[in-house]
């Protein structure tokens, strides 16, 4: 009882770090499961998505009551992510747990570069319309469902600073359409990693009841945090995942 109390606790920091970022906990649960709970890399990314995909769920509803996501958008994003993190989940199962590990730093210190690159460089003003053509939607949802597959964080980090800088939206609208990305490509993931054994069920239904009591206050906090400020926390963020698993390889 006192396990599930403290896993339910963790849960609602993911889940409030989940919502504020738009990525449904699972960047940090990963690391954390793994640092803290000694789960091997595809225990820990299989562990943390019974706590996304509800989470996910529930911030996607959040952000498109606050900021209404557009469907003809969302739908190419959505239904490639979905194709793409299959085939990836599928390859991750079959691979060696510590080169995975090291795979996912690599990726959390690429993420971090990129983004700060992005904080430094001028750029064209945010806007809700997209600079680029729809179709295009379906190459990124493809290349982040690939890495959402992979690694177990349902491509909305890799979605997000995209949506940004190539596509132009704001920071609140990209994270509202990678949460569309993330729905279907994390229950695919989810999936994929249940039936090859990759999950602790346990753990992660108790961080998924914490996940869904705090992620709406992560959502009501990105909505009224600045732009700037979203995106330096996100940065930070980064680097902290990255770091805690630097640790452990």
């Amino acid at each position: 009882m006192v396990e599930w109390l403290m896993y339910i606790v963790l849960g609602a920091g993911l889940g409030t770090l989940g919502g504020l970022f738009g990525i449904g906990g699972g960047l940090i649960a990963i690391p954390v499961l793994g640092v803290l709970f000694g789960l091997d890399q595809q225990l820990a990314q299989g562990t943390a998505l019974v706590m996304v995909v509800p989470n996910v769920l529930l911030a996607l509803w959040r952000y498109h009551q606050r900021n209404r996501i557009e469907l003809r958008h969302a739908l190419p994003l959505s239904l490639a992510g979905f194709v793409f993190a299959w085939l990836g989940s599928i390859w991750a199962v079959g691979l060696d747990a510590q080169a995975m590990r090291v795979g996912f730093v690599v990726f959390l210190v690429a993420l971090t570069v990129w983004n700060l690159v992005r904080m430094f460089t001028r750029n064209s003003p945010p806007s809700t319309e997209l600079r680029q053509p729809w179709p295009w939607l379906g190459v990124l949802g493809g290349g982040a469902g690939v890495v959402g597959g992979l690694f177990g964080v349902g491509g909305a980090v890799v979605a997000t600073p995209v949506l940004t800088s190539v596509f132009g939206t704001t920071q609140v609208v990209a994270q509202g359409l990678s949460l569309a990305l993330a729905a279907p490509s994390t229950s695919v993931t989810l999936l994929t990693y249940g039936l090859h054994q990759h999950v602790d069920w346990n753990m992660g239904i108790a961080l998924a009841l914490g996940g869904l009591l705090s992620i709406s206050w992560g959502v009501k906090l990105a909505h009224a945090l600045p732009e700037k400020v979203l995106r330096s926390l996100f940065c930070v963020f980064l680097v902290v995942c990255a770091l805690m698993l630097g640790f452990r390889v």
